[in-house]
């Protein structure tokens, strides 16, 4: 079976001959069906559609045609993701059936590197709070996290290497630690969003799901590019992804804790976790006072997110507000009262926030910080709690949860890195280190496993 062969091993093995795209394909169609009917990843999934696009890679290998970089390697999609071959339905019954006319720039991007788009993942209501029918691959009884809750557990049960997600709070690092695998949110602005659904042009960001450290790095380096359809975007040079993940520190990284205001909101196994973590890292930890105003930012954050999402959804949900779920029908009717004055407020302290990280990272490498508040919660006790990737998330900073630590239970719990903007390479060069630095004897540094198959 090739679904435990990170995307790079697969795309190796299928340019070289050593395994067809097709079977690539098959095996990850026999994975789904013989664990998804508890996990429940999938919106959508159409084995012919699959198989048909494995053939056609497999077509240009015969005939001596180029290849991509992720040649066969199969991807999941967000449903909130348009494909021109797939429905994208954004969890809503609003949208049941809706078939988009053209690709998203990110799966043209996929389609151009060789990439299979194996199907839609599952996401929330809208890619907002209302919990999905996904369930934590590591135990069924516990949510995924959402927004991107198929996408992460996807990965993690070993359906497919790679997956896309999206964040405009918590929505990637958060699934990525609940389900113990590695998200990876680059900086706002690397990676186009034209063709995915807005609900808030200041905050929506792309992202990535994987198991290994250098697939991420080569999918956000495939994914990345100016696109003149997202103002978000830019024309100047990227970072160089893949070189950053398989890069030697030239020193021993410095990471800042910060005493953060809602730093009590961590749940005592997680805070637990990260005293011993910070213990073990030792002189190589700074632990930083905030501004006095950074527990402010996180309203800042709610409000420019409800702002905009009312105004991205107004017209659906005035003509629709019979289909809207009863978690996300109060907080639109509380977004509609928002006025434009305290917006622009929230606006403006989000930017003072930019410019006070911009100095930030001359003296740190990175940031450490919890992805989540702790472990999958409960099924029925919501997605968790997404504030421990607001400020981030608010400043467009990049950030990787990387699966490092785990509860009692033996739930995941994922260990935040956050960078500077646009410097995403050394953001990944830091994690290789961290991972170098705490990984158990004999065990790959950059590649995790799903501890649901053990």
């Amino acid at each position: 079976m090739t679904c435990n062969l990170t995307a790079i091993e697969i795309a190796e093995r299928t340019r070289d001959g050593r395994v067809s795209c097709v079977q690539v394909v098959k095996d990850s169609l026999e994975r789904i069906e013989a664990t998804d009917e508890a996990i429940g990843a999938w919106a959508f999934l159409d084995s012919d559609l699959a198989l048909a696009q494995a053939e056609d890679l497999d077509a240009r290998r015969r005939h001596g045609k180029p290849l991509g970089v992720l040649h066969g390697v199969p991807v999941g999609l967000k449903d909130i993701i348009d494909t021109a071959d797939m429905p994208t339905e954004c969890g809503s019954p609003i949208h049941a059936g809706r078939k988009p006319g053209a690709d998203a720039n990110v799966a043209s991007r996929l389609r151009e590197a060789g990439a299979v788009i194996l199907g839609k993942t599952v996401t929330t209501e809208f890619a907002f709070m209302h919990p999905s029918k996904t369930r934590n691959p590591h135990n069924a009884a516990h949510t995924p996290g959402g927004s991107s809750s198929g996408s992460a557990a996807a990965v993690a049960a070993h359906h497919v290497p790679l997956a896309l997600g999206t964040q405009t709070n918590g929505s990637v690092i958060r699934p990525a630690s609940f389900c113990g695998v590695i998200g990876f949110k680059p900086s706002r602005g690397i990676i186009s969003r034209t063709g995915v659904l807005q609900t808030s042009a200041t905050l929506d960001q792309m992202g990535i799901f994987a198991r290994d450290l250098g697939d991420a790095a080569a999918l956000a380096d495939v994914l990345g590019g100016y696109d003149p359809l997202d103002v978000a975007t830019y024309a100047r040079p990227k970072p160089a992804m893949a070189t950053g993940a398989g890069a030697e520190a030239p020193v021993e990284p410095l990471f800042a804790w910060f005493d953060l205001p809602f730093n009590d909101r961590l749940n005592t196994t997680a805070s637990s976790a990260f005293d011993e973590l910070l213990e073990y890292l030792g002189s190589r930890v700074e632990r930083v006072t905030t501004p006095v105003n950074f527990g402010d930012l996180i309203d800042h954050h709610r409000v420019i997110h409800e702002y905009e999402i009312w105004r991205n959804l107004e017209e659906r949900a005035e003509s629709h507000w019979d289909q809207l779920s009863e978690t996300i029908k109060p907080i639109l009717t509380r977004a509609r009262a928002i006025t434009e004055d305290r917006y622009a407020e929230a606006v403006a302290m989000a930017n003072g926030a930019d410019n006070y990280f911009t100095e930030f990272f001359n003296d740190f490498d990175a940031i450490l910080a919890p992805a989540s508040a702790g472990e999958a919660p409960i099924i029925g006790d919501g997605t968790g709690d997404p504030v421990f990737c607001t400020l981030w998330t608010l400043s467009g900073l990049p950030a990787l949860s990387l699966p490092v630590l785990a509860a009692e239970n033996d739930l995941p719990i994922g260990v935040q890195l956050i960078g500077s903007v646009e410097e995403d390479d050394r953001l990944l060069r830091t994690a290789a280190w961290l991972f170098r630095t705490i990984q158990a004897p004999g065990e790959d540094p950059t590649r995790t496993e799903n501890r649901a198959e053990k």
